[in-house]
């Protein structure tokens, strides 16, 4: 019943919400009252542009959305949105703190469209700030550095007893929608949430040269997270069964929490390490591509990630123990026939759902590549 599901999932969740001032809210960070947490703060990257915006909206008396923290067993508030807006507050002040635990040089604006007085201005002139000298720098005045403090901002509270994975869901949820972070990059921020340790173990596994000649992730395509992306998906096709009733970008991020919450970094770099340096010795680069006409064609896709490289590794152990000769060649054979096999005309047919694509994809795969 859908009511009983509602009630059900109501008491996971408990709010509050407070109006607070900017001067408040800088004097919680600074006796870390409110936790950024350090890796999470390394995606901090709104350009000067936006900064500068964010610090006249406050300057004009512009609202400014509210912030949402998570209430930590200490009491504690740990930010799951708004990472953005305070640390351009938190760096224009100079009070930031970088991810090693130093002091972030403070920020130096430049014009907007109703102030353009802003270009160079800084909270106060420092020689923290490379990139303008000290006798170039404006310094807001007193009553604009009150103005700035008494800015209000409301702050959402998710208590306890909210469970962890509310919190997840919320900070997905509250940040899906904008255009600062992309669906990976969401899901980055939820895996250092969970594990950090297995979030660096999955990281420096899809940095890999082999995985990263098998995906052809580019380095602009790196840059947006993409081979992340290919990471986490062969990782959770993998080991996370799949029962068509979730939206595959759902299901995904779903298998990743519970990956990161089982901790198991041990198995994710052996998974991926074992099967992209096999693929790679194949094949390299044309590995998960197209094979037909006796050539491979096209690009490196999700048919391929899903049919083949997860094929591979759910088959990996009993490839291997062919013997390594042996073991290229059943797999060389078997990738380039996969294109040609009946059963490939349906993964990719036009308008296919992706929830249909993956029921197709990963088991035969699975099936294909078992010796």
């Amino acid at each position: 019943m859908l009511s009983e599901e509602i009630e059900k999932a109501q008491r996971l969740v408990r709010t509050d919400a407070y109006q607070m001032s900017i001067g408040e809210i800088v004097s919680m960070y600074e006796t870390r009252e409110i936790i950024i947490d350090p890796e999470f703060q390394r995606l901090f990257r709104w350009d000067i542009g936006q900064k500068s915006k964010l610090i006249e909206s406050l300057l004009l008396g512009i609202p400014l959305p509210s912030i949402f923290v998570f209430e930590k067993e200490d009491g504690s508030w740990e930010l799951i949105d708004g990472l953005q807006r305070i640390s351009t507050i938190l760096e224009f002040m100079g009070r930031l703190r970088n991810p090693e635990g130093g002091q972030h040089s403070p920020s130096v604006l430049e014009a907007t469209k109703y102030l353009p007085s802003l270009h160079n201005a800084v909270w106060e002139p420092s020689d923290r700030i490379p990139e303008v000298p000290l006798d170039e720098q404006r310094p807001v005045d007193r009553a604009q550095q009150l103005a700035i403090r008494r800015g209000r901002l409301g702050v959402e509270i998710l208590k306890r007893p909210s469970d962890d994975q509310t919190k997840y869901d919320l900070f997905q949820r509250l940040n899906a929608g904008g255009t600062q972070a992309n669906s990976q990059e969401l899901r980055n921020c939820i895996m250092l949430m969970i594990n950090g340790d297995y979030f660096r173990a999955v990281k420096a596994a899809a940095e890999q040269l082999p995985f990263r000649t098998v995906t052809s992730v580019s380095e602009d395509q790196a840059e947006r997270q993409r081979h992340m992306e290919m990471a986490v998906r062969f990782l959770v096709h993998t080991n996370v069964p799949y029962d068509g009733r979730l939206d595959v970008e759902e299901y995904i991020d779903e298998g990743i929490v519970s990956l990161a919450q089982a901790g198991n970094h041990a198995l994710a770099t052996d998974q991926i390490s074992r099967t992209f340096q096999l693929l790679d010795e194949i094949a390299g680069g044309n590995a998960l591509r197209r094979f037909q006409n006796g050539g491979y064609v096209g690009k490196v896709g999700l048919v391929g990630l899903e049919g083949i490289a997860v094929g591979v590794a759910k088959n990996l152990d009993a490839i291997q123990a062919l013997g390594p000769e042996e073991a290229q060649a059943f797999v060389r054979t078997r990738m380039q026939e996969f294109w040609s096999q009946p059963q490939s005309a349906n993964f990719t047919s036009p308008g296919l759902r992706g929830t249909i694509r993956i029921q197709r994809t990963v088991p035969f795969g699975e099936a294909w590549f078992r010796p």
